[in-house]
This record gives C-alpha cells, sequence and structure tokens, in this order.
C-alpha cells in the first residue's frame, strides 16, 4: 500500500456528487466506543450492521521513524517475520486459518506504524483475537526463516526501487529533504543495512516495540461492543504490559535554501518532482493544504493536469499529494512526467508557473466548492469501507491525532476559504523550503551517476508503505 491520490472520470465525479447529495450529514457518524485495558492497551471499537462482516486491525506504533543508522528496514522485515508462526500456530498456519474461514488478512509498515488485520465474517472474531493476541507475544523467530525472509526483502527492494527509476528518484529527493528526521530514510530500508540485519536485530526490536502498551486494536463491523469488548481483555489483557518504547525522534531543521537532486538513469522520460516543508494535523493549516493539493494536483481536472498535459501539451501525467495525518511533518508535492522532446527545465517552470498562479490569483468560489467536494465524496465513499474506516480510525490514534480527527475531518474542511488556500501557498510553496529532483533518462550502456543517496515512496501519488 502507499500514497494514493485517485483520478476521476466524469461519470465518477456526477456519482461523487450524488453521494454528497444523498448523504450530507457525514459528521453524524455511528458512536466510537473506546477503553484501555489494565496493560495499556487501546481498544477502539465501531459498530456498523449494514453486513455481517468485521475487519479486526491492530496497529503498533513503530515504523522506518523509529529505527536508528544502520538499521533501517528493521519494522518492515520484522512485519514479514509476524507471519512465520508461534509454538501454538506453526509457520504459515496464520493465513491458512483465515483463508479457510473464507477471510482474507496481510499487513503494512510505514514511516509511522506498523497494521495487521483480518477481514472476516462477524461469526469468526475469535479467529482474530486468538491469531493476533497470541502472536503480539510468542512470535517464533527461526534463523533460517529469517534469512530467507531477508532476502525476500531485499527482492522487493530491487524491483520496486533499484530497478525502477522513478521511485529511485523519490528515494533520493526524500533523502536530500530530510537530513537528520528518521522520515529520510527509506520505509524498506537500504540494501546494505537490509544486508547486515541479523535475527538478534529483529527479536530485540520485537521486544521493544511489539508490546500491548504500544499497540491499538481497532475493529468496525457487525459486532456488539457490550459483548466483544470482554472478549478482547479475555484475549489480550494477560499480556504484560512492557516498558514504554522509545518514541522521540530529532526534529528536521529548519531548511534555509532550495536542495536538488539528479538521477541520471535509464529511463524512457525525464520526471521532475518537486516537494516543500509543511506541517502535519497538529496546525490548523493541514486542511487548508489538503484543499490545495486538490486544486493543484488531484485527477485530471486539477490544475497542474489541465495545464501541463492538455493546454500546453509538454507533459504525459501530472500530479501530486499532501498528507497531513503523521507523526511528524512531512512533504508537500507535485510531479509531472514530460513528453518526448520536452526539456526538464521546461516541465519545472511549467510546475512553478502553477503555484506562482494559485499564490497571486484567489480561486474561484467555483474551484473552491469542487475540491471541497472532491475531497468529502472520497471521504464519503472511503467510510462506506469497513476496511477504510478503521484504516483511517487507526492511523489517526497511531500518529497521535486521535479520532476526533476523522471525525471533525469534513467539518474543518468545509471551513476553508479561498483566502485560506492562497495564504498557505504563500506561506509554505517557497524556495527556502522547496527540493527539487530531476529524472535525466540516459541510453542503454551510457554511464549514469546519481546526486543524494534513497528513499522508498513507492510511485508518485501512492503512500510510503510496503506490505507482504
Amino acid at each position: 500500500m502507499s500514497r494514493r491520490k485517485r483520478r476521476f472520470t466524469n461519470r465518477r465525479w456526477s456519482i461523487l456528487l450524488l453521494v454528497l447529495f444523498l448523504l450530507p450529514s457525514v459528521g453524524h457518524a455511528a458512536k466510537i466506543e473506546e477503553a484501555t485495558l489494565s496493560n495499556g492497551l487501546k481498544v477502539i471499537l465501531l459498530e456498523e450492521h449494514k453486513a455481517p462482516v468485521v475487519t479486526f486491525q491492530v496497529w503498533y506504533r513503530v515504523g522506518s521513524r523509529n529505527e536508528i543508522t544502520g538499521k533501517t528496514g528493521l519494522s518492515h522485515l520484522l512485519e514479514h517475520m509476524m507471519f512465520k508462526g508461534t509454538p501454538k500456530h506453526g509457520k504459515g498456519e496464520f493465513s491458512r486459518i483465515v483463508a479457510k474461514n473464507g477471510g482474507t488478512e496481510n499487513a503494512f509498515t510505514a514511516n509511522d506504524y506498523t497494521a495487521y488485520f483480518e477481514n472476516l465474517a462477524s461469526d469468526r472474531i475469535d479467529l482474530s483475537l486468538d491469531l493476533e493476541s497470541d502472536r503480539m507475544q510468542n512470535l517464533n523467530m527461526d534463523p533460517k526463516e529469517f534469512q530467507l525472509e531477508r532476502e525476500v526483502v531485499k527482492e522487493e527492494r530491487r524491483t520496486r526501487t533499484d530497478d525502477d527509476p522513478y521511485s529511485f528518484l523519490i528515494e533520493n529527493l526524500y533523502a536530500i529533504a530530510f537530513l537528520v528526521h528518521p522520515y529520510h530514510a527509506p520505509v524498506i530500508g537500504w540494501m546494505s543495512d537490509i544486508d547486515s540485519l541479523t535475527r538478534d536485530d529483529a527479536f530485540q526490536y520485537y521486544k521493544r516495540y511489539y508490546q500491548p502498551n504500544n499497540a491499538t486494536v481497532v475493529v468496525v463491523g457487525d459486532f456488539n461492543a457490550k459483548t466483544l469488548l470482554p472478549q478482547i481483555k479475555a484475549f489480550f489483557e494477560k499480556i504484560p504490559k512492557g516498558p514504554e518504547p522509545p518514541q522521540a525522534v530529532p526534529p528536521e531543521p529548519a531548511q534555509l535554501g532550495e536542495r536538488r537532486t539528479i538521477v541520471k538513469r535509464e529511463a524512457q522520460l525525464p520526471f521532475v518532482f518537486i516537494a516543500f516543508h509543511t506541517p502535519n494535523y497538529k496546525s490548523p493549516d493541514t486542511y487548508a493544504l489538503a484543499v490545495l493539493s486538490s486544486i493543484l494536483s488531484s485527477g485530471k481536472s486539477s490544475r497542474l493536469y489541465r495545464s501541463l498535459v492538455y493546454q500546453q501539451q509538454i507533459a504525459l501525467d501530472a500530479g501530486g499529494h499532501y498528507e497531513g495525518l503523521t507523526t511528524d511533518p512531512e512533504l508537500f508535492y507535485i510531479y509531472a512526467t514530460a513528453r518526448p522532446q520536452t526539456s526538464p527545465d521546461d516541465l519545472e517552470e511549467a510546475l512553478n508557473d502553477e503555484i506562482s498562479r494559485v499564490q497571486s490569483e484567489p480561486i474561484s468560489d467555483q474551484e473552491l466548492k469542487k475540491a471541497k467536494n472532491q475531497i468529502e465524496a472520497e471521504f464519503i465513499l472511503g467510510s462506506d469501507s469497513n476496511f477504510f474506516r478503521a484504516m483511517r480510525i487507526g492511523s489517526a490514534e497511531t500518529v497521535g491525532a486521535g479520532h476526533d480527527y476523522v471525525t471533525r475531518f469534513v467539518e474543518n474542511i468545509r471551513k476553508v476559504t479561498a483566502q485560506d488556500v492562497m495564504r498557505v501557498a504563500q506561506k509554505y510553496l517557497v524556495e527556502d523550503q522547496r527540493s527539487v529532483g530531476t529524472l535525466l533518462p540516459i541510453s542503454n550502456g551510457e554511464e549514469g551517476d546519481s546526486a543524494g543517496s534513497a528513499e522508498q515512496k513507492d510511485v508518485p501519488g501512492a503512500p510510503s508503505k510496503e506490505s507482504r
């Protein structure tokens, strides 16, 4: 899974507007029940009885943000090891048990968290209670299995980053944009670090971070909270509370000037990626930044796509993203892929021109309304899925925003004004906070070199998450 921006056809946009018309009271959501067990495990329950299904998720407050230099990729590799079994349920049994009972399961690692989930019929929820509580405390860590899985992860890195020039460029850009903060390192890890990780590294990491007091259980679906909570206590409360894991990381110093990285790789077309340091959910500006991102880069009707792809015809693709729901401030970014014969300089100039325009010319009421409606429509469509509702709650809780952020998100988006959008564009999308990455294609056999180092961000417009 990874940082995503959807693109909507005109027909789908009409459907989204219809959804908004039919569901205007998104703020009146079902009541969320929460409790904290005696061992510190937080439990969040949301009943939804539309269908006899349930999603059960366990969120651990550990991701690449918690890794130290020389041990990058440890969170993601441990995620793989979590499916290697326990003394009670051997290797591969976890997935077989879930599949045998008609369910699906998986996991993902991101900068700020690692999460595990099962989607099951509601009468099979006991499986999640048993399986997840078991591997929270009894994980096998066989050295041979560790070595095998480490090779799997190394191949993932080769395929998704080392052999993908666009992902490689984005990795370089994050490495120069964050000089001190751990966000500069890839979720999947640097190859040299992955190669040197040991079984003991993973086991100690598991013991340090996989504690009930460092986790949140989120359940959404067809169940009775008054019945389910005692069941969760019966399975999880017997797990001893551990020492509070370290969470503090060095803050990123203010960027005091533009930074650039150039990657020369075999590729078909030039690619330009521009990123700016922006605040996270702790700032009220996060909602205006979300609207600004939608106006600039969300879909084929966005400013960047209309201007660069349709009107000027200098790009094959253009987009961007902003994510405010992170533990620490992240990046607001835009990008474009050049058409043949378009130079990277012309592409970058066109991207910057659109930023200058939104900084100097007020957006129209119609454009503002469209962007806010699109954000709200995406939110409502996501709320129709137990899985994505639990995802929102789990990520908000884990990064520190709390589930109130989710319940009030649409309300706060509706409050954004045209003046707010211009103000945040002027405040944050400035040269001194800008990092620019450029991919320069080279022909087969030509020598290439790159400036900067590397960070895994999957593909443009997609999250910084690694899944099995």
